[in-house]
């Protein structure tokens, strides 16, 4: 029973003053108090905490979320102080609902807001991005493939997947050559500092940092010389708040990404490896070769989960979700869910049930039918081949792995996994990127 205590405030039955709330329409209860009074085991005895963090789950993170899927679909986790959200209708929802909830960005995660301007959307950077992509992916993964196609065998997961987009960003910002390696360490260095982890952290910062000291003669040399990359195409951007730094640049770098192009191509060629019978479809037509790319996205999307973050108490589940909840949107989870695929567990290069489908954010105006691809954004608002600017990022990255993977079957034959090779999908930290590490192959040069 709710009592007086001073003031005209209103204590509950646990001591509480509870605040009047205005847009409640009532006396300022909150709903669903229930939940707030749950505790460890009250509610979830078929799972852990643990089993969320654990070993196990960074070989294997179907089970567990298969567990939460079926039987707690939004999940409290109290050890992490996060909630998980796992069918695909309520993630999309989640991930289309900008008035409810929203994505912070990954210098928050560094704690440097308002460091530096994500540039991504500017229109000459996007058009810089998609021709250069256009231009160059044929070229470079024909060079990447003939420096192994000799030797008869190689490792796929290192040498292809692994390399090509690196490979890649070096070219579009036109980087010196002797300049790649160092680059590269920082630039993997800086994504993985935004992990939970405080020496990865720091490590990051500093990278970043490095970063910026590299870029800012470069970039006033472009701006001085402009040429056709990605620096110059920063350095011409005519902006309201001023010229573009490097710091700006760096920051477009950090938020933009990177890990779906390197674990897609590397659970692609995974999967074509380990499904004979799906290998010989996918490499018959160009067609189906683009469809088991698009079913590799939803069968083992490289990126498990996306961070959305309340933005005001709302109600969802049936349950209260406070101001700035972490809600965890497990791409891994709802991409295999029944309600939505049938036999999600299994990989099937023509399947007839990736249909668009509009439920909250699932139709993809861009044309492309997948599950959710977590690092390459919301649906695109633009038609499928838009007129005024490029094709969605979804289209441009779709494009370049099929692309690179069909250089690869041009250049050798009788590809097939080393005898007594064993590959499978791992993530290396908890947070990061779920792909296969190794993938020893060997074959024969056409």
């Amino acid at each position: 029973m709710a009592t007086v205590v001073k003031d005209g405030l209103i204590a509950g039955r646990n001591g509480v003053v509870i605040t009047h709330r205005p847009n409640s329409g009532g006396t300022g209860y909150r709903t669903y108090e229930i939940h707030q009074r749950e505790r460890v085991g009250q509610s979830t005895e078929k799972i852990k905490p643990t089993d969320l963090i654990s070993e196990a789950y960074l070989r294997d993170p179907y089970t567990p979320l298969e567990i939460l899927r079926e039987n707690y679909p939004c999940y409290r986790n109290w050890l992490t102080n996060s909630y998980w959200i796992t069918r695909y209708n309520d993630v999309t929802s989640i991930l289309a609902d900008e008035a409810n909830f929203e994505t912070r960005p990954k210098t928050w995660h560094y704690g440097l807001e308002g460091f530096a301007r994500d540039l991504r959307g500017e229109l000459p950077l996007l058009e810089t991005h998609a021709r250069l992509l256009d231009d160059n992916v044929e070229r470079i993964a024909r060079r990447v493939v003939n420096e192994f196609a000799g030797r008869g065998e190689a490792d796929l997961a290192t040498e292809f997947a692994g390399r090509l987009p690196l490979e890649l960003l070096v070219k579009l910002l036109d980087l010196p050559e002797a300049d790649a390696g160092t680059f590269v360490e920082r630039y993997w260095r800086m994504q993985r500092g935004t992990s939970w982890e405080p020496m990865a952290q720091q490590a990051g910062i500093a990278a970043l940092h490095e970063l910026v000291a590299y870029f800012k003669p470069l970039l006033a040399a472009r701006r001085a010389h402009p040429g056709d990359d990605m620096i110059s195409a920063v350095a011409g951007l005519e902006l309201e708040a001023g010229p573009a730094t490097a710091a700006d640049l760096v920051v477009t770098l950090l938020e933009a990404d990177h890990q779906t192009l390197h674990g897609a191509l590397a659970n692609l060629w995974f999967l074509l490896l380990t499904n004979a019978d799906q290998f010989e479809a996918a490499r018959s037509d160009i067609r189906l070769l683009k469809l088991a790319y698009l079913e590799t996205l939803r069968h083992s999307a490289p990126i498990l989960c996306a961070q959305r973050f309340a933005r005001h108490e709302v109600e969802r589940f049936g349950k209260l979700l406070p101001e700035g909840a972490q809600l965890i949107c497990s791409a891994a989870a709802a991409n295999r869910d029944p309600r939505i695929f049938k036999d999600p567990q299994t990989f099937i290069v023509d399947r007839k049930d990736m249909c668009q489908r509009e439920s909250r954010g699932q139709y993809r105006a861009d044309g492309l039918a997948t599950g959710i691809a977590l690092g390459l954004g919301p649906p695109s608002k633009h038609p499928a081949i838009p007129e005024d600017r490029p094709r969605s990022l979804y289209a441009i990255t779709r494009d370049t792995a099929v692309t690179a993977s069909r250089v690869l079957l041009e250049s050798v034959s009788e590809i097939a996994l080393q005898s007594g090779a064993q590959p499978h999908l791992s993530s290396l930290r908890l947070g990061e990127m779920h792909a296969c590490w190794k993938l020893p192959v060997s074959f024969t040069k056409i």
